[in-house]
């Protein structure tokens, strides 16, 4: 159990453990709100510790409701945060994609969700058109539509009227309804298509990779400025995406690297790590009509470090 950002505590250092207990049992749902807002681990890690900070600071008898509190406190916090990151993001080298998470069986749940709907909720996809939103119209949206607060929890939460809530929810419908759509795919012909992507870059074959790739297939690079070869702007056509994933393979895979699947954001995808096991390349893709639509790789090792 976190002690501030000393030593655990646990239920036998008395009413402190105690109080840390029970904020471990919601850490869960208050990391999925911080990540699903911020896009990023380290983020949302830092969000739900500075809730735990405002927890043990608040006399305990002034909290109604624990679970409103805290999801009140990193929603805020979190709100505030994005803010601020936006004017970075301005500044950011190249294109910017959300920091992934693996999500397989031996991770932490990403909140009170049954397992499809975190999948859905967490894609790269998903966060990307995230991005579109207002850091309000983000709040809204998540605690709305993924985790099912009603809009008076909302409303306190933002400290906004219900009508308010429902217009910035209204509104974010209709700027995410206006970006290019997601594309499900079964998750077995999503594994089969990395698989058939991995066996043809590692061969080095051009055909093989671009028979695979939709005709308006796209493509975008995040290197964050540290990665020499990294594409600056998205790459737009079958025959561009396979010529640069294939000439710049050899630039993101060094000597003695080793691809692998895994599964991230709730999805299959591939990961390449070099000899001593770091992350080195991540890719993930979105599929239509059985073949690749949509490609994104990221590079930058600071977000690739936590894999």
């Amino acid at each position: 159990m976190v002690a501030g950002r000393g030593r655990y505590l646990t239920a036998e250092d008395g009413p402190a453990g105690a109080a840390a207990a029970e904020f471990e049992a919601e850490r869960p749902l208050l990391f999925g709100i911080a990540y699903r807002m911020l896009g990023s681990v380290m983020d949302a890690e830092d969000m739900v510790q500075d809730t735990f900070l405002r927890y043990e600071a608040t006399p305990r008898d002034s909290i109604r409701s624990l679970r409103d509190f805290l999801c009140t406190v990193v929603t805020r916090l979190s709100i505030n945060r994005l803010s601020a990151a936006s004017t970075r993001r301005e500044r950011y080298v190249g294109a910017w994609l959300p920091e992934p998470i693996a999500t397989d069986s031996s991770r932490p749940s990403l909140g009170p969700l049954e397992k499809l709907s975190q999948d859905e909720s967490i894609s790269i996809a998903f966060m990307i058109i995230l991005e579109s939103l207002s850091p309000a119209q983000r709040a809204v949206f998540i605690l709305r539509e993924v985790f099912d607060h009603s809009y008076e929890e909302i409303a306190e939460t933002l400290g906004r009227s219900e009508a308010a809530c429902r217009k910035l929810l209204s509104r974010a419908k209709s700027l995410i309804a206006v970006r290019p759509g997601r594309y499900p795919v079964d998750a077995s012909e999503h594994s089969q298509l990395i698989e058939q992507f991995s066996r043809a870059a590692a061969d080095g074959d051009l055909s093989a990779l671009t028979a695979i790739l939709a005709d308006e297939a796209t493509l975008v690079v995040d290197g964050g400025g540290r990665i020499p070869g990294a594409a600056m702007r998205e790459v737009r056509g079958r025959d561009n995406v396979a010529r640069f994933l294939l000439g710049g393979a050899s630039k993101f895979t060094p000597s003695g690297a080793r691809a692998t699947m895994t599964e991230v954001n709730g999805q299959p995808a591939l990961l390449v790590r070099d000899a001593q096991g770091a992350g080195v390349f991540l890719l993930s893709i979105e599929a239509l009509d059985g073949r690749i639509a949509r490609l994104w790789a990221l590079v930058n090792p600071e977000k690739l470090r936590h894999l």
